[in-house]
């Protein structure tokens, strides 16, 4: 059989489905694409096991094929090439020739029976199968604003991804390192589901990636959650633990209130960080009615800065030590308004950090816990 297609169009869609494609794996099949041409439609999808990718585009032929082509090959080839049509042949001892006005290539493909299952979703929700569109921008804001918190560590597995909670004002976006934690409920998602998943951040990163202006179809199910795009779909396993009971952390009498230009207090922390000592990258913000003194000391070097921010603050005076990163991020990933306002009690208790106006349809709190200032240790 053979087929022809562009060679742009063609790079493009590679190049959407070769993030699923793993660098190392012991399975050889995971190393390919797979090829899937019916009714002239070519479908290419690939997979890692936990994330799968697949889009699809018209391609001139009347005949249908399956097979897996080498991945890293044909893609770093059709990449290779200007604007020019691709003329695909293939035979049925497995070798695939492409044809081009100057050249030509061969390689060889292997049958699909070695390649494993890729989950599918129907077009429509069913009783095991829950669906929600989301626009693209929301999704994608809200993805941003909590992803960074995502955690890291693998000893605590529900933490490697991303809480989606749906409640009966809207879609809760939770992510927690055990030292911050990012809460986002966008208020913009309307949806008929009553449940919560674990999305890991692989997925979560791969789809930042990937979307748009358009709208986004959702399906879940209870081991798998696709994302439909117009010429695109990614799927990835869910994590199955329980995530942790984030709510219990969050303090409810913080009463004290420190309101300060959010973007001046990061790049003092910035500076701070070139004289903060590795790995606690501890701070010490002294606080007082009208002043924060930002102060870090490299205790290895002796090195240390001092700066002074002006602030509007209704407590006691306090010192409280901080990670400076874990701090920077959260201020990197408010909204870019002015003020933030941070709501604190004590320097062991978690501290509340909250834009000084919400978006409409957003509510968004950040959490930061301290750092005790007469240790290296975080608490």
């Amino acid at each position: 059989m053979e087929f022809k297609v562009n060679s742009k169009e063609f790079e493009k869609l590679l190049s959407k489905i070769f993030p699923a494609i793993p660098s190392k794996t012991p399975v050889q099949a995971l190393e390919h694409f797979k090829f899937e041409i019916k009714d002239g439609l070519l479908t290419v999808s690939g997979t890692d096991l936990d994330i799968s990718l697949k889009s699809s585009i018209n391609v001139d032929t009347s005949e249908n094929f399956e097979g897996l082509v080498p991945a890293k090959r044909i893609y770093e080839l059709v990449r290779s090439f200007g604007d020019t049509t691709l003329h695909f042949q293939i035979d049925y001892n497995h070798a695939l020739f492409l044809v081009t006005d100057k050249g030509k290539y061969k390689l060889f493909y292997l049958d699909t029976e070695q390649y494993p299952q890729i989950p599918s979703f129907p077009q429509e929700a069913t009783e095991d199968v829950k669906e929600v569109t989301i626009e693209g921008p929301d999704l994608r804001k809200s993805l941003e604003q909590t992803s960074f918190a995502i955690s890291k560590e693998e000893i605590r597995p529900a933490m490697m991804g991303m809480l989606f909670e749906f409640e009966s004002e809207g879609l809760r976006f939770v992510a927690t390192d055990g030292h911050r934690l990012a809460n986002l409920l966008n208020k913009k998602i309307n949806h008929q589901i009553e449940d919560k998943y674990v999305v890991p951040e692989r997925v979560i990163s791969v789809l930042m990636k990937l979307l748009d202006e358009t709208s986004v179809k959702v399906y879940l199910n209870k081991t798998h959650i696709s994302f439909k795009l117009k010429d695109i779909e990614l799927i990835g396993r869910l994590i199955g633990y329980s995530y942790p009971e984030y709510k219990n952390v969050i303090p409810v009498e913080n009463e004290f209130k420190l309101k300060i230009n959010r973007k001046e207090l990061n790049d003092v922390l910035k500076r701070m960080l070139l004289f903060s000592t590795s790995p606690t990258r501890k701070i010490k913000l002294t606080l007082s009615q009208s002043n924060v003194e930002v102060f870090a000391e490299d205790i290895d070097t002796g090195s240390t800065a001092t700066e002074n921010i002006m602030c509007e603050y209704d407590g006691e005076p306090m010192e409280i030590g901080f990670n400076a990163m874990n701090l920077s991020d959260i201020l990197s990933h408010m909204p870019s308004q002015e003020e933030i306002i941070m709501r604190l009690s004590s320097p062991q208790k978690a501290v509340i950090i909250e834009p000084t106006k919400e978006e409409e349809g957003i509510e968004l709190l950040m959490l930061v816990m301290p750092i005790r200032l007469n240790t290296q240790n975080v608490s």
